[in-house]
C-alpha cells in the first residue's frame, strides 16, 4: 500500500505549476511529490473507510407502520418495536413553508454545500472563543442527521466522525433524501421521532398545512426535546417557539407582526394516535411490504360507522359479547369496512374475530340448495318434505321443534327448515360440497376424523368458517355465484386489475339468482317494513344463522352491490341461551346496509335481484318432489320416534313411504304383506316398542323406532 502511494505521488509530482505562475518560489517540484502524498495517505484511507464502514442509514427505514383508508386518509398508526412513534417523512407530504423555515433557521446554505459548511463551523469556533460558549452552533442539518444515525458525546472526535459521516451521506444520497432522512429521525421528545410524528401528536393531524406557530414548535422542539416538551414543560416550549418566530421574522420567512401574533398561542398539548381500524390495520400491516404509507381498499367514513354500530350491537349485553362484521364491495371484491370486534376494552376484544372459525350456524344453506338446483336434483317450487328422518345416527331436527310436512324448497330456505337441508345435502354430498366451498377459497374447519355423519351436520353449522369466508361466498351469491379473493390493499387490487384472476364457479348464474331471488323474499326484521313495500330500499337478500348452544348468532346477505356479513356472540364460544340470528344480528345487518346508502354509492353486480329466472320457478314434472335417485326410502308413517295410540283390539295402521321401485315391509324382522288394494297394513299386538323398517328394491333400508300405546296412554 505504501509503495502504491508512493507511485502515485511520483506520478502526480511531474506536473508543474505553469512557468509565469507568481508563486512558483513556493512550490519547488519535490514539494509537489509531497504534497500528492500527503493528500493520497488522507484520501485512501478515507474510500477505505468508506466501503467498510458504511452510515447505518438502514435505520430510517425503521419507521412505524401508517394505515390509510383508499383516499389516503389515516386510519392508525403502529409504534414500532423499540415503542418509538416513528413515521417515515415525505416532502411532498410536508408544508413547503416548513422545509424553508426549517433551512432558514438550521441550514441556510444546506443545498449549497457537500454535508459541512466551513463558514458556519468558523463562525461558531469563533463565537465559541470570543463568548466563552457557543452563540450559534456550526452542524448541518446533513451532520445532525450523521448524529442522530449514531449518537454519540460531543466531543472533537464525535465532530470529526460527523464530518465524515455526512461527507459519506451527501455521496450516497440526494439533498431531498437527507432532508427527508432528517425529518424521519429528527427527536421531539418522549418516545416521538419525526416531524410526522411529532405534528400528529400535537397538532392530531399530518404536517402538510402548518400555521406559523406550529411551525416555529416542530423547528425548536429537536434542538432540545426533552427540556421543551410541550406536555411537559409547556412555558419552556413557549420560549423555546418565540425565539424561532423572532429569528425568522429577521431572515424574512415571516412577517414580524405574524410572527409576534403567533408568539401568542398556548402550548399545544400531546394528543393519541389514531386507532381506526383497529384489527383490519393488522392484516394490512400483514400483507404490505412495506409499513410505510400503506393504502387500504377501506373506506374511513363506512369504517367509523361500522364500529359504532359494531359497539352498540355488543355494548347493552352484559355477558361478554362481541360483534364482528364485514363490508365487501361485490364488483371488485374490495373490503370497504371490517370490524374485528366491538370493544377491545371487553373480554376478548383484541383478537380479530373475523379471522376465527365459528360455526356458520344455517348460513351456508343457500349454498346446499344452489348446488342442488345445479345438480338438477331441485328447483325452487320442488315439493320437499320436513319430516323426522334419520341418517345412520344422525338425526336432525328443526330449532323450534316442529315439522311442517311438505313444503317447497324456497319456503324451506326462506324458514330455514334444517331437515330438508340435510336432504338436500345429503343429494348433493358432503364431502362434494365441502371441496366446492374450499376451491372457491372458503375452507371448511372440519373434525380430525369426519365422516358422512359429520359432514351432512354441515347444513346446520356442524364446521369452521369465518367472517371473511362467509363475506367470500355471499359476494359471490351477489355476482353470479363468481367466487373471488378479497382485496384488501390498493398494491392488491392494481395487481387483481393486470392479472385479471379466473373466478371459481360455486355455482350456476341461474341458479345463484334463484336463490338471491328467494332470500329477498324472507321475512325481513322486526321494524323494518320489506323491501318491496318501499321504493327507496335496498334489495336485500339475506340468511340469518344460529349456531348450536346459542354460541353464534350470524346474518350474511347480498344487495345494493355490497355483501354484509354481522356475527355476535362470546370470544370465548360461551353460550347466550336464547339469542338468535334473526333477532340479534339481522338488525344489525340491516343498520350497516342503512350506513353503505349514506356513505357509498348503490352497487348493481350481475342480474337484478328482483329478475325472474329463466324459466321461472315452476319446476318440470320430474323435479316436482325432491327425491335422490340412490337415497333410502323415506318413512312417513309411522315416523321415527312416534308414539302411537291402539283404539282397539283390531286396530290397524298403514305404513306409508317413499322409495323407489318395490318396497318391502318388516316389523321386528317379520315380513308384512300386501293388501288387494296393495298397501301395506300393520295390526299390532300388545303395546310396547316394535321397529318398524322398510327396504327398496336396491336392498337401502330406513328403520322407525315406534311405540304402541293403549287408549289409556299405558
Amino acid at each position: 500500500m505504501h509503495e502504491l502511494l508512493k507511485r502515485a505521488a511520483s506520478f502526480l509530482g511531474r506536473f508543474k505549476p505553469p512557468e509565469g505562475w507568481r508563486f512558483r518560489f513556493w512550490w519547488p517540484e519535490e514539494w509537489w511529490r509531497k504534497v500528492a502524498l500527503v493528500v493520497l495517505y488522507i484520501l485512501a484511507p478515507l474510500v477505505v473507510l468508506d466501503w467498510l464502514l458504511p452510515p447505518p442509514i438502514y435505520k430510517g427505514d425503521i419507521v412505524s407502520g401508517v394505515v390509510m383508508d383508499r383516499r389516503g386518509a389515516v386510519m392508525r398508526i403502529f409504534p414500532v418495536e423499540d415503542g418509538k412513534w416513528r413515521m417515515r417523512a415525505h416532502l411532498d407530504g410536508i408544508d413547503s413553508d416548513f422545509i424553508d423555515a426549517l433551512l432558514a433557521y438550521e441550514d441556510k446554505r444546506f443545498r449549497d454545500h457537500g454535508g459541512v459548511d466551513f463558514l458556519a463551523l468558523a463562525r461558531a469556533g469563533g463565537s465559541l472563543v470570543s463568548a466563552g460558549q457557543i452563540v450559534s452552533g456550526g452542524s448541518t442539518i446533513t451532520m445532525q442527521t450523521a448524529r442522530l444515525l449514531e449518537p454519540r458525546s460531543r466531543n472533537i472526535l464525535s465532530k470529526v466522525i460527523e464530518v465524515f459521516r455526512a461527507w459519506q451521506l451527501e455521496r450516497r444520497l440526494s439533498k431531498d433524501e437527507i432532508l427527508e432522512l432528517y425529518l424521519t429521525l429528527a427527536p421531539y421528545g418522549g418516545n416521538l421521532e419525526g416531524v410526522r410524528a411529532a405534528s400528529w401528536a400535537y397538532f392530531g393531524r399530518e404536517p402538510d398545512n402548518l400555521s406559523p406557530d406550529q411551525i416555529a414548535m416542530l423547528i425548536a422542539l429537536p434542538q432540545s426535546p426533552e427540556a421543551r416538551r410541550p406536555d411537559l414543560r409547556p412555558q419552556a416550549a413557549i420560549v423555546a417557539r418565540e425565539r424561532v418566530l423572532m429569528r425568522l421574522a429577521v431572515e424574512g420567512v415571516f412577517a414580524p407582526d405574524l410572527a409576534k401574533e403567533s408568539a401568542e398561542y398556548p402550548a399545544p398539548k400531546r394528543g393519541s394516535f389514531p386507532t381506526l381500524a383497529w384489527h383490519a390495520s393488522d392484516e394490512a400491516l400483514k400483507r404490505a411490504p412495506s409499513p410505510d404509507n400503506i393504502r387500504t381498499t377501506l373506506d374511513l367514513n363506512l369504517q367509523r360507522e361500522v364500529e359504532q354500530i359494531a359497539l352498540r350491537a355488543a355494548g347493552p349485553t352484559r355477558d361478554g359479547a362481541q360483534a364482528a362484521v364485514m363490508v365487501v364491495d361485490i364488483a371488485t371484491r374490495e373490503v370497504r369496512a371490517a370490524a374485528g370486534s366491538a370493544n377491545r376494552a371487553s373480554l376478548g376484544g383484541w383478537i380479530d374475530l373475523t379471522d376465527r372459525p365459528r360455526s356458520p350456524g344455517s348460513t351456508l344453506k343457500p349454498f346446499i340448495y344452489g348446488l342442488a338446483f345445479d345438480d338438477g336434483v331441485a328447483a325452487p317450487d320442488t315439493r320437499i318434505s320436513d319430516t323426522p328422518r334419520r341418517y345412520a345416527s344422525y338425526r336432525p331436527d328443526n330449532f323450534d321443534r316442529t315439522f311442517r310436512g311438505d313444503v317447497t324448497v324456497a319456503q324451506a330456505l326462506q324458514h330455514s327448515l334444517n331437515v330438508p337441508a340435510v336432504s338436500a345435502l345429503d343429494a348433493v354430498g358432503a364431502q362434494r360440497f365441502a371441496a366446492a366451498l374450499a376451491f372457491a377459497g372458503a375452507d371448511l374447519s372440519m373434525p380430525l376424523a369426519a365422516d358422512d355423519e359429520a359432514g351432512l351436520a354441515i347444513a346446520l353449522g356442524g364446521t369452521g368458517m369465518t367472517v371473511r369466508d362467509i363475506a367470500l361466498l355471499y359476494a359471490a351469491l351477489g355476482d353470479g355465484g363468481r367466487a373471488l379473493p378479497l382485496v384488501w390493499l390498493e398494491d392488491e387490487r392494481i395487481k387483481a386489475k393486470v392479472s385479471k384472476p379466473v373466478a371459481t364457479q360455486i355455482m350456476s348464474a341461474q341458479s345463484a339468482l334463484q336463490i338471491v331471488d328467494i332470500l329477498a323474499d324472507a321475512p325481513a326484521p322486526d321494524g323494518r317494513m320489506p323491501a318491496l313495500l318501499t321504493q327507496e330500499a335496498p334489495v336485500i337478500a339475506a340468511k340469518t344463522g344460529t349456531s348450536y348452544g346459542f354460541r353464534d348468532a350470524w346474518a350474511a346477505a347480498t344487495g345494493n352491490g355490497y355483501a354484509v356479513v354481522v356475527w355476535i356472540g362470546r370470544a370465548d364460544s360461551g353460550p347466550r341461551p336464547g339469542v338468535t340470528g334473526r333477532d340479534a344480528a339481522l338488525p344489525i345487518l340491516f343498520d350497516v346496509y342503512d350506513a353503505i346508502g349514506r356513505v357509498l354509492p348503490a352497487r348493481t353486480t350481475g342480474p337484478s335481484l328482483r329478475q325472474e329466472a329463466p324459466g321461472g320457478h315452476t319446476p318440470p314434472s320430474a323435479l316436482a318432489r325432491f327425491e335422490r335417485a340412490n337415497a333410502p326410502p323415506q318413512i312417513f308413517f309411522p315416523p321415527d320416534g312416534s308414539e302411537v295410540f291402539k283404539d282397539g283390539e283390531h286396530t290397524s295402521f298403514v305404513l306409508s313411504a317413499q322409495g323407489h321401485g318395490k318396497l318391502t315391509w318388516y316389523v321386528d324382522g317379520k315380513p308384512l304383506a300386501r293388501n288387494v288394494a296393495g298397501d301395506t297394513v300393520w295390526r299390532p299386538g300388545d303395546t310396547g316398542f316394535y321397529e318398524v323398517k322398510v327396504v327398496d328394491d336396491a336392498g337401502r333400508t330406513t328403520k322407525a323406532r315406534v311405540r304402541i300405546l293403549s287408549p289409556d296412554g299405558n
